[in-house]
């Protein structure tokens, strides 16, 4: 793996750092080969229970790396579909199907690619300092990494269309306030912040976590009876479950549980 993306676990949260500061950390195909390769062992690992994702330097990322289009490169119709599908889009769709909640801890800029994988996790927060655009429209291209299907399911089609369009820049105060993110935290202790929610996330019931996850996203595709249907056969799961058990000892024992995922 290279130096470019960065891994670590601290109390049972899987921290994924961007380290590609000169460029604002934008993306490079073997960045992001080693990004999914990340994001694959942190579901797999026990160890695990959420992972945030952050960058380093001044910027979250600005997605793709403007200085490696065109040229040269093979831009034929059928090689671009396959190199948007098989790589650029990989890691969105990775954050977006996997189990293990996954928070976006947005330093700083954040354009194009960089806000499409943000609205890829299932949270976002960010720095009081950070900035927000799409900026697609200015380079005579469209979302490529997912920004034109989780953006309006994020702050609604208007104002979707209009971040898309105008591809103006919006600062932290504004990504709050129409929900682009849950939290800004001050630039000073931004990173902390960012694990200690992660760390609550991280102490509650792994299974409980994972399947109020799949609960959620599927009911947001499908109609009611339905999400409560599949809503009952989860139940059994976690009924069944040790730390169930272990949850209710714990509340009549007046004491903090000790889950363990199963």
């Amino acid at each position: 793996m290279s130096a470019e993306i960065v891994f670590e676990v601290r109390d049972r949260v899987g921290l994924i750092r961007l380290n590609r500061p000169e460029k604002l950390n934008a993306f490079t195909n073997p960045m992001l080969e080693d990004w999914l390769r990340v994001l694959d062992e942190a579901e797999a690992r026990e160890d695990v229970r959420c992972i945030v994702i952050t960058g380093t330097g001044r910027g979250f990322t600005t997605g793709g790396d403007v200085s490696t289009m065109g040229g040269g490169r093979d831009n034929s119709p059928r090689t671009t579909k396959d190199r948007i599908w098989e790589t650029i889009q990989a890691v969105p769709k990775r954050l977006a199907t996997m189990d293990t909640p996954t928070i976006a801890a947005v330093n700083g800029v954040a354009t194009g690619g960089g806000v499409d994988v943000a609205l890829a996790c299932d949270i976002r927060v960010c720095a009081a300092s950070a900035r927000f655009a799409e900026t697609y429209a200015r380079l005579g291209l469209i979302p490529g990494a997912g920004g034109a299907y989780f953006l309006p399911r994020t702050v609604g089609t208007a104002r979707a269309l209009e971040l898309l369009w105008t591809a103006e820049f919006i600062d932290a105060e504004t990504a709050e306030r129409i929900g682009l993110v849950n939290h800004v935290y001050p630039d000073e202790s931004f990173l902390d912040d960012a694990m200690a929610l992660a760390g609550r996330i991280a102490a509650a019931a792994p299974l409980s976590v994972r399947y109020i996850k799949r609960t959620v996203y599927r009911s947001l595709a499908t109609d009611m009876l339905t999400s409560f249907d599949l809503v009952s056969s989860h139940m059994t799961v976690v009924r069944s479950s040790e730390d169930h058990v272990e949850a209710v000892a714990a509340f009549r024992e007046k004491r903090a549980p000790e889950f363990k995922g199963r």
